[in-house]
């Protein structure tokens, strides 16, 4: 199963314990408050604003936070003051792993990540050592009782969707950023509920894991998005079904 669709379905699962203890609501803060301050505080103008305040009405974070961030992103009200990191590095098997992180406080948040990755028998690396394997994409996980895959194919490509594909029990539609709110419109009007939609980094290849190896480099990934100050985790690793099946039955 390829990393971007199984740690997909998994941050959903997690976003869900999240957002009631008000991390989610936290992170989508942060996303709000970034957008506004690198292109303004108009949705109608500024994408990346539209996108973070989709996300955050999905997981009903009040109107009033979300003006509340927009107005601290614009400088309008005192927190705005974040800066955008990027951390890559390596997990166990050679995934590669690239942490996307809003921190007011680098000198904090480097160590602590450095950390995270060495508890996990991962390795920091240098800038720009993982990111040029990934590319930012529009991804839906469909389970596959929402839909026949020609229905969906038919839907999604409609719409602009680059591909639909198969992965384990759900099929996954991929798009360019773009267009993701025209193929999310799309599947809402066919009454086609996708489990997971998000704008994320889906890598090019994949490598695949054995199973101490995926342990290991799920152990990292969980580790990482509960940090604070990560916004989004992006790997290339790939857990063929036999070692899935057996991770399962732990």
């Amino acid at each position: 199963m390829a990393g971007h669709s199984h740690w997909a379905g998994i941050k959903h699962k997690k976003a869900l314990v999240d957002a009631k203890r008000g991390k989610l609501w936290s992170k989508l803060s942060k996303a709000i408050i970034v957008a506004a301050k690198t292109g303004g505080g108009d949705p109608d103008a500024n994408l990346r604003l539209r996108y973070a305040i989709d996300d955050a009405k999905a997981v009903s974070l009040p109107k009033d936070n979300i003006q509340r961030a927009i107005k601290k992103g614009t400088g309008e009200l005192d927190g705005g003051n974040l800066e955008e990191v990027v951390y890559e590095g390596y997990g166990a098997g050679g995934a590669a792993i690239l942490c996307e992180v809003l921190t007011d406080n680098r000198n904090r948040t480097a160590p602590e990540i450095r950390k995270i990755f060495e508890l996990a028998d991962g390795k920091l690396g240098s800038t720009g050592c993982v990111a040029w394997m990934f590319e930012s994409k529009g991804l839906f996980l469909i389970p596959k009782d929402q839909a026949d895959e020609d229905t969906l194919m038919e839907v999604a490509l409609e719409a602009g969707a680059d591909d639909v594909a198969q992965q384990g029990k759900n099929f996954e539609v991929t798009c360019s950023p773009t267009v993701y709110r025209d193929v999310a419109a799309a599947l809402d009007a066919a009454k086609i509920e996708p489990e997971v939609k998000e704008i994320t980094l889906v890598p090019a290849n994949t490598v695949d894991l054995e199973a101490d190896s995926a342990r290991k480099v799920l152990r990292l990934m969980e580790r990482l998005d509960d940090h604070d100050d990560v916004q989004n985790v992006s790997s290339n690793f790939n857990i063929p079904d036999e070692v899935m099946a057996e991770l399962d039955e732990e």
